[in-house]
């Protein structure tokens, strides 16, 4: 397959002109031109292209890309980090915001279905597009019980707030999305799921009475690009290999 039919593909798939991001998604670095070995990462970073190099991939498919912000310039680590694309011939794609919020490969959906949370509908607006989910347990449950549930499925040790004790409606946004807060009177949930750890959420989710489980921005937000290589690997037949480089974080 021609890279650029694949980038083409994934932009329709993730509606990836939607989305107001802060960074570029879509095909990043254009380097060959036909596919068929996928290397997928969290992060776009030296030791994950080098890995890339190792397994021979035609393309890497990331949800933090290279470019974030007004970059003016291009030194120190990026140049390095670009080189490394640039020696291999390796093409890279990026899919961040809408890689949170597909609904079915999406890392909260993923969340959602991996701790089988009925979505009711969405949480975590960003310019007015829900980036996440709030949804159900079947039945309620002790917090500690639950979060002991979130670690085993997601691969994680978690950071707890309670301020409830018990779980039924759950909102999950991935990496860092304390925010979803501001939307917990609206949505009625009583758990929030995320990623990073904010002082901020404390007092606002104590006021609330809404329980916080910080389950780690790495981890809540690997299920989505493996989704979608599972997807691409079906669809097309291409060899997939998902490149595990935890942060811990």
């Amino acid at each position: 397959m021609i890279s650029g039919e694949l980038s083409r593909y994934l932009n329709e798939l993730l509606r990836v002109d939607e989305f107001q991001d802060y960074c570029s998604n879509g095909l990043e670095f254009d380097g060959r031109t036909e596919v068929k070995r996928v290397a997928l990462a969290v992060d776009a970073c030296a030791a994950v292209f080098r890995e890339a190099v190792n397994l021979n991939s035609d393309i890497i498919i990331v949800h933090h890309g290279l470019f974030w912000g007004d970059i003016k310039t291009i030194r120190g680590n990026l140049k390095e980090r670009l080189k490394l694309l640039f020696d291999s011939n390796i093409s890279l794609y990026a899919a961040h915001l809408p890689l949170d919020a597909h609904p079915e490969l999406g890392n909260n959906a993923q969340i959602m279905k991996l701790l089988k949370i009925k979505i009711k509908g969405g949480a975590g607006k960003y310019k007015g597009i829900p980036l996440g989910f709030w949804g159900e347990l079947e039945h309620e449950e002790p917090l500690k019980k639950f979060t002991a549930k979130v670690e085993d499925k997601l691969f994680t040790k978690c950071r707890l707030l309670d301020f409830g004790g018990r779980v039924k409606k759950v909102a999950v946004l991935s990496g860092s999305g304390w925010q979803a807060l501001y939307e917990a009177e609206e949505t009625g949930f009583d758990t929030l799921i995320t990623g990073e750890a904010s002082h901020s959420a404390y007092t606002l989710a104590e006021e609330l009475g809404v329980n916080i489980i910080f389950a780690g921005h790495y981890a809540t937000e690997r299920h989505g690009v493996k989704a979608l290589g599972e997807h691409i690997k079906r669809k097309f037949g291409f060899e997939v290999k998902f490149i595990e480089h935890s942060t811990g974080i």
